[in-house]
């Protein structure tokens, strides 16, 4: 009660209720369909609002998804972005940076599973898209070597050497040791090309010659 200046009481006027952010039942809605009908029934902006809702509880996270759907090219490359360049997108901190490169990490150990300890020539679509996911978004080149066994599965995958944005050192000798070491009997070479520079093309097929001219290895 209030008291007025004549001293007669008044009720107070009555608070209304502040409304909820609309981004919250969005959110509701955005998880069933997920729940419902899979990712297929989702865009990509809307799968990526799925990510960031975790590590941005109290935003509508829509537009952020969108603008780095923009920024990047893709929901692939959001996630395969490093974690700096995510950051310099106003919107994103260190948390959500981090979730988004913890699933890339995550879908990185699934497709590597694919390939583990299988004949790799029968699981040869798993290979590529594994090499895809860990190489196609990086900045700077890398040279990659799947290791194989006499059976052709997977002994070891290793990056041998990153370079710069068009240039990738390898040195042959460096290859066979580390093969020898493992026991490998053949050789998957994987290099990705941020630049499509013929030069650094033409360096790749030299090396894959000098190896394939040992004879101690087959190579793909």
């Amino acid at each position: 009660m209030k008291t007025s200046g004549n001293g007669i009481s008044a009720p107070l006027a009555a608070v209304p209720d502040e409304a909820p952010p609309h981004h919250l039942g969005h959110r509701d809605r955005l998880r069933q369909r997920f729940l419902d009908a899979g990712d297929a029934a989702l865009p990509d902006y809307e799968l990526l609002e799925l990510l960031l809702f975790r590590s941005i509880p109290r935003r509508d996270v829509k537009p952020l998804a969108k603008q780095l759907i923009q920024h990047f090219g893709s929901f692939a490359e959001v996630i395969g972005a490093p974690l700096s360049r995510l950051q310099e997108v106003d919107g994103v901190g260190e948390s959500a940076a981090l979730d988004l490169k913890i699933v890339e990490a995550a879908l990185k150990r699934a497709m590597k599973g694919q390939v583990a300890k299988k004949p790799v020539l029968s699981s040869w679509s798993a290979v590529i898209d594994y090499c895809r996911l860990a190489m196609a978004f990086a900045e700077r080149e890398q040279f990659r070597i799947l290791f194989l066994d006499k059976k052709n599965a997977l002994i070891a995958d290793e990056v041998q050497q990153t370079g710069t944005v068009d240039h990738t050192p390898v040195y042959p000798r460096e290859v066979m040791r580390r093969a020898l070491e493992l026991s490998a009997t053949a050789l998957i070479l994987v290099h990705n090309h941020p630049t499509r520079s013929n030069r650094s093309r033409w360096i790749t097929h030299k090396h894959a010659e000098s190896l394939g001219n040992s004879r101690i290895f087959g190579l793909a």
